[in-house]
């Protein structure tokens, strides 16, 4: 039986994986999961894995330095949520990675060359993780890997929400409120954390308790009070601005 790790700090990314490589490769056995890069390494000391998954942004150790150490004893395979300059670096390294979300079509194509190369034993691939930290190190430094996804419990299933769906966030006591044009959700991130990972280009802090996606804001109007509102897209109700923030609509 071929034996796989999965490592993520993520535990709803490691659940959907789980769950969709038990779609595309019943056969497979997962034989543990690791929430950094520290805990990967461990287990996979320990149970000896044929494929590792591997996140490369973890705590601990990143998943490129989590490879380093493991490449020669199991086929890895990157899980990123990069944009478009880390996926050029990863076809030119030719190794195997999966785009976050993880789709059950580009699953199958991994699932379909790791069954192949399971008959050789694992590519030295120390050089190309050389340079994939550079490439990844130069295109970062040019292009932040700014939030793409969001990631929602509903009921008991995880569902993930392109940011360019969503209209708006705004916090609500232990939660954050997630708004797009079809449905509300809750998430437990902290307004603060979704600000330094969102691109600020495509969304505006507006007020304390709310992020606003700039594309979607239709018009700003002023209230009887002098207030500062926002009508976003798709969205009955105005959004206020507050005072701190009235200076991204100067000309108001």
């Amino acid at each position: 039986m071929v034996r796989a790790l999965i490592a993520d700090d993520e535990a709803p990314m490691r659940d959907q994986l789980r769950a969709r490589l038990r779609e595309a490769w019943p056969a497979l056995e997962v034989v543990g999961e690791a929430a950094n890069g520290v805990e990967a390494v461990a287990l996979a000391a320990a149970h000896g894995p044929d494929i590792v998954f591997l996140d490369i942004r973890m705590p601990g150790l990143s998943g490129i330095e989590a490879a380093r150490r493991l490449y020669n004893r199991c086929h890895i395979v990157f899980v990123t949520a990069y944009d478009q300059y880390a996926i050029d670096a990863f076809e030119q390294g030719a190794m195997d990675y999966l785009l976050k979300p993880v789709t059950a079509a580009r699953l199958e194509t991994t699932c379909a060359r790791l069954r192949q190369r399971l008959a050789s034993a694992p590519q030295d691939i120390g050089a190309k993780l050389a340079e994939l930290t550079a490439a990844l190190q130069t295109g970062g430094a040019a292009r932040p890997a700014y939030l793409r996804w969001i990631q929602a419990q509903v009921g008991g299933s995880l569902r993930m929400v392109s940011t360019r769906e969503i209209l708006f966030f705004q916090s609500d006591e232990k939660y954050t409120r997630v708004q797009t044009a079809q449905a509300e959700l809750l998430i437990r991130k902290t307004l603060k954390e979704l600000a330094d990972e969102l691109d600020p280009d495509e969304f505006w802090r507006v007020h304390r308790s709310t992020l606003v996606r700039v594309d979607a804001i239709v018009s700003v109007t002023r209230d009887l009070r002098g207030r500062q509102m926002l009508k976003v897209r798709d969205f009955q109700h105005e959004l206020e601005v507050s005072r701190n923030h009235a200076h991204l609509f100067q000309q108001m």
